[in-house]
């Protein structure tokens, strides 16, 4: 492990529901994070155990699983309560009549198959797809749906590879707990059961941040000693809006933020706008999303020059598609910035 990189963090979350934990920080260590988005992504089918493996294999520090549950109640790995892009799930002429429509976070309407109107076995029926254009399609169709109980079993890796601490952590978020609460799910509770009755998991002791869209769902768990993380876009999406919740907002609840990364900058210059030192200020880790080798952000030449940038502007932490990309040029900017200090 590398040396310093979780030491706050593991001593004081132990993580179950009964601990009330100090707050952590990563913030002027020194060293940001590497956090595997949705495992190693760019590579294989997303929240998959495969991907998540070789985001570990690759050195993230964290693995993210997100998080939504199945008509029986159980919390299992996709980026959206919805099907249709990340599984094979249209090819099942038996879950034809499935097909619904809903209204997401942001109101659109959405027709499409929904895991909440399907059990754990129904939905290991289904197999995974890469969801982005341009990568490869090689792995589709030989991966199954993960639970978040399988996720957590992954900790026996991150204890078996360790000297002492903890190689990695898990950083799950927990998707549109609103339309879940709505449709009588219980979406926190159950994720804190599945936490306490996870043997791998509470034996590793493995570091975990929580993250969600949803305040509401971020106090509840920061009740019970949890560090949360509160992600923040543009209202509407529209460069340079307000964002969904304030940094003074966040501050009274959360441990960290995690922005849309353009959020860190002034969006005709590139040069950092204040943003993340004010998050700092108010003793928020910021942890931006998403660097994707693939897919730069406009007025960037290279994901050198991108990740560096978003350091350079005070990211503590970058979700990454392609962890090992991110962890060569967060290590490199790291050695730097140790430097410094």
């Amino acid at each position: 492990m590398r040396a310093g990189r979780f030491g706050v963090l593991v001593g004081a979350i132990a993580l179950l529901a009964s601990c009330v934990s100090t707050k952590p920080s990563f913030q002027n260590h020194g060293s940001a994070i590497v956090i595997a988005h949705r495992g190693a992504s760019g590579y294989l089918p997303e929240h998959t155990i495969a991907a998540y493996e070789l985001a570990i294999k690759q050195g993230a520090d964290f693995i993210e699983p997100d998080l939504v549950m199945t008509k029986d109640g159980v919390l299992v790995a996709r980026h959206d309560p919805y099907l249709s892009d990340s599984t094979d799930v249209a090819d099942h002429l038996e879950f034809a009549d499935r097909k619904t429509t809903v209204v997401s976070p942001e109101g659109e309407e959405l027709t499409d198959w929904f895991v909440w109107d399907f059990t754990l076995a129904e939905l290991k029926t289904l197999r995974a797809r890469q969801v982005r254009e341009g990568r490869t399609k090689a792995a589709d169709g030989q991966h199954t749906i993960p639970t978040f109980g399988e996720i957590l079993s992954l900790s026996d890796l991150a204890c078996k590879t360790a000297k002492s601490k903890p190689s990695f952590g898990f950083y799950p978020e927990l998707k549109w707990p609103s339309a879940h609460k709505a449709r009588g799910f219980d979406m926190a509770g159950t994720f804190k059961a599945e936490l306490a009755r996870s043997t791998n998991y509470n034996i590793c002791k493995a570091p975990l941040i929580v993250q969600s869209f949803e305040d509401w769902i971020l106090k509840d768990l920061k009740n019970d000693g949890y560090f949360v993380v509160q992600l923040v876009f543009p209202v509407g999406w529209i460069p340079g809006a307000q964002p969904s919740y304030t940094l003074e907002h966040v501050a009274t609840y959360a441990d960290g933020v995690g922005p849309y990364y353009l959020m860190l900058l002034d969006l005709e210059t590139k040069a950092p706008n204040g943003y993340a030192e004010r998050a700092a200020s108010l003793g928020l880790d910021v942890h931006i999303w998403t660097m994707r080798d693939d897919a730069l952000g406009s007025g960037f030449s290279s994901i050198d020059e991108q990740i560096k940038t978003m350091l350079d502007a005070g990211a503590t932490g970058v979700f990454a598609d392609f962890p090992d990309t991110a962890r060569r040029i967060v290590d490199d900017w790291n050695k730097v910035h140790q430097k410094d200090h």
